[in-house]
């Protein structure tokens, strides 16, 4: 950043969230000169086909990712659909990430194609946090030919935010003495962590912006949101002081299957929430995940999905407790009121090494 504020006892962050733009899409279309410029969809093009991404030609007709695929073709009839690439995406991952590790000793991956850097300590001596944002989308640029977009900020919040502002391809610098404006003036449904669930509710409370956010008594988030109020009322004010974590704790672990046919019946369902545990428990290991709530996920034939819960009040999930809060829960929904078409089972409310639990998303 260009301008300094702040508490003088204590270094200003510099804050860069570097996301890379239609990063799937993008892959295949500089793979594949033949669809360059076109709507595509990475995913599967059959009835019971998923959107996993969009290109932005796609966007523009509505097309979004975890759209079921005849809905997308609906919007788009020229849509293509070209099938995923998930170790060619991993590999392109590598080549971003090592880049962002020229320019900050503390990097924070959020998915494959983005992640927060810290820096603060200036280690190529660039002089600005602009300066460090610009070389880095040029690097990339110039590296694997594709475009990513940035945020600069005094934190993880706001720079979040900024990285969206001028998409694609686009930077954004936020100051401190910007901060509270610029999350003032945007639609809170844009704020990380607010689902469509949660803007829903606030909009009904007539919070529709920061400000009207910001406006609220905290006592009053707390009766509507509970423990997620004072998230809510330091984001409102463009506040956070959440460090840079190069190791970050895993929010939840999941996985979900889409079905070929319309399931009724509990054995069915019941061996499918066995295939779905065999795929998402190895990778709760690999985590070294540690959690509290199962989540099981049902999708209904008209595409309505509903989610249930169960919380142990003390200790962790192992897989043989997992698996039978799991059958519990699908037990408890059942008969289905329409055919199922989606199972999935999550486990959430993880905890750190060192106990402390990590801030849950609201829906």
């Amino acid at each position: 950043m260009d301008e300094a504020s702040g508490d003088s006892t204590a270094p200003l962050r510099k804050i860069i969230h570097v996301d890379m733009d239609a990063f799937y899409a993008s892959v295949e279309q500089r793979d594949n000169p033949a669809i360059r410029g076109k709507p595509v969809a990475v995913g599967s093009g059959r009835p019971r086909g998923v959107v996993t991404a969009a290109s932005y030609e796609a966007r523009v007709f509505g097309v979004r990712s975890a759209m079921p695929s005849v809905t997308a073709l609906r919007r788009c009839p020229d849509l293509i659909f070209v099938p995923h690439r998930f170790e060619v995406y991993k590999a392109v991952s590598r080549q971003i990430h090592a880049i962002f590790a020229d320019y900050a000793d503390a990097v924070e991956p959020l998915s494959l194609d983005e992640a927060y850097l810290d820096v603060t300590a200036d280690i190529r001596g660039l002089g600005t946090a602009r300066a460090i944002a610009e070389e880095i989308r040029a690097r990339i640029k110039a590296e694997t030919g594709l475009t990513a977009s940035a945020g600069v900020s005094y934190n993880k919040f706001i720079a979040k935010l900024a990285s969206d502002q001028n998409k694609p391809d686009g930077l954004c610098v936020i100051p401190p003495g910007r901060g509270a404006a610029f999350v003032a003036s945007l639609p809170v449904r844009r704020f990380h962590g607010v689902g469509p669930v949660t803007a829903a509710r606030m909009e009904k409370l007539g919070i529709v912006t920061g400000a009207d956010l910001r406006d609220r008594p905290i006592a009053e988030l707390q009766r509507h949101f509970g423990k997620s109020a004072g998230y809510l009322h330091r984001a409102a004010r463009g506040e956070d002081d959440r460090p840079v974590r190069a190791h970050r704790p895993h929010r939840s672990v999941g996985a979900e299957r889409t079905l070929e046919a319309d399931l009724y019946t509990y054995d069915d369902l019941a061996a499918v929430l066995d295939r779905v545990i065999e795929a998402v428990w190895p990778r709760i290991e690999r985590a070294g995940a540690r959690g509290r709530t199962a989540t099981l996920k049902i999708k209904y034939s008209d595409f309505s999905i509903i989610a249930r819960s169960r919380t142990l009040a003390n200790g962790h999930y192992d897989r043989a407790a997992f698996a039978e809060s799991g059958d519990a829960l699908l037990r408890a929904i059942l008969p289905p009121p329409r055919g199922i078409r989606l199972v999935g089972l999550t486990l959430s409310n993880i905890q750190e090494d060192n106990g402390e639990e990590t801030e849950p998303l609201l829906l």
